[in-house]
């Protein structure tokens, strides 16, 4: 009687794993779609694109981007959190995912238990740059015309509690100075009263404020990231202006919690191979993007970091969202 029972049990546990397996290992059969926060036409829709396309090409199914805008990106990841786990749901996650748990009071969801992390795709570094009348071209002059006028030389954000808002933040941290935050509602009209010289600095990204640097409208001083860009070679670095500072947009594949192990580790392989491409990292380096293909773990890490290093900035300067 042991015998029989163990033998229907096997059976049974068996034939309920199947169709699990199956669906794994058949994983896609169906188009998948990627949600990303923000308006079409951004870079994070952009990139969104642009890996959906070989995600596609790759894995033989097509990855749709579907953009769902509002309240600083915490509407669709609240969404996508409550999402089926079955890998047709997918987020293009970016810096604000790192930044809104500090921020907002209630987010309907957890940034790190509710999402499993599939491969961190790259990120744009944003360089300190100065509208010419400003008159100066490093690092070093604009922080002695800043304590010759505390307070007088404003530094502009595309919003509240933005990349470039707590880049600037940052920044007059290290430097043990007073500038004028001035924030707008989007990347267009600060860019604009940078150009006509309302605006004296901003933290901007090689591909936004390049095509004004290349007519001499903007100075770049220093870039925020590791290593200089390719976009802006002899743009030295913030650290080699005597500011370790990095800030930048950045983007990473996410699924919600409780995706397949075996869906995550394909899609993981899969991003990685589309990374690797030499045309695809020259697409995102047109873009202004550095390609830097992380691993879950890795992109873990990384997220972490950026959480903890912007909430001690948060706090420090009591930032509050703003809609």
């Amino acid at each position: 009687m042991r015998i029989v029972f163990a033998w229907l049990l096997a059976a049974l546990l068996g034939a309920a794993s199947v169709p699990v397996a199956a669906q794994e290992a058949t994983y896609p059969n169906r188009p998948v779609k990627i949600i990303v926060a923000f308006p079409v036409g951004g870079l994070l829709d952009t990139v969104s694109r642009v890996v959906g396309d070989r995600l596609s090409t790759l894995l033989g199914q097509q990855f749709i981007i579907e953009s769902r805008p509002g309240a600083g990106g915490t509407l669709a990841t609240a969404a996508v959190a409550r999402a089926e786990p079955d890998g047709y749901t997918l987020m293009m996650l970016n810096d604000n995912h790192a930044v809104n748990p500090s921020v907002f009071k209630n987010i309907p969801y957890d940034s790190v238990k509710d999402f499993a992390l599939i491969g961190f795709v790259g990120s744009a570094p944003m360089a300190l740059s100065a509208n010419s009348s400003v008159g100066v071209r490093t690092v070093k002059e604009l922080i002695a015309q800043a304590k010759e006028k505390p307070g007088k030389i404003s530094y502009g954000s595309v919003g509240i509690g933005s990349a470039s808002h707590l880049a600037g933040e940052l920044f007059t941290a290290q430097a043990g100075i007073s500038m004028l935050h001035v924030p707008f509602r989007g990347g267009a009209p600060a860019i604009n009263d940078l150009v006509a010289g309302h605006l004296n600095t901003m933290f901007v990204t090689a591909v936004v404020g390049g095509q004004h640097m290349k007519t001499g409208a903007l100075v770049p001083l220093a870039i925020a990231a590791p290593a200089r860009f390719e976009l802006l070679p002899d743009v030295p670095t913030m650290a080699e202006a005597g500011y370790p500072l990095e800030a930048a947009y950045w983007f990473g594949l996410a699924a919600p919690a409780g995706t397949p192990p075996a869906i995550i580790a394909k899609l993981e392989k899969a991003l990685a191979e589309a990374l690797a491409a030499p045309d695809m990292r020259k697409r995102m380096t047109e873009m202004g993007a550095v390609v830097t293909p992380l691993g879950a773990k890795q992109f873990g890490d990384y997220m972490q970091a950026e959480m903890r290093k912007w909430s001690d900035v948060i706090v420090q300067n009591k930032i509050t969202f703003q809609q």
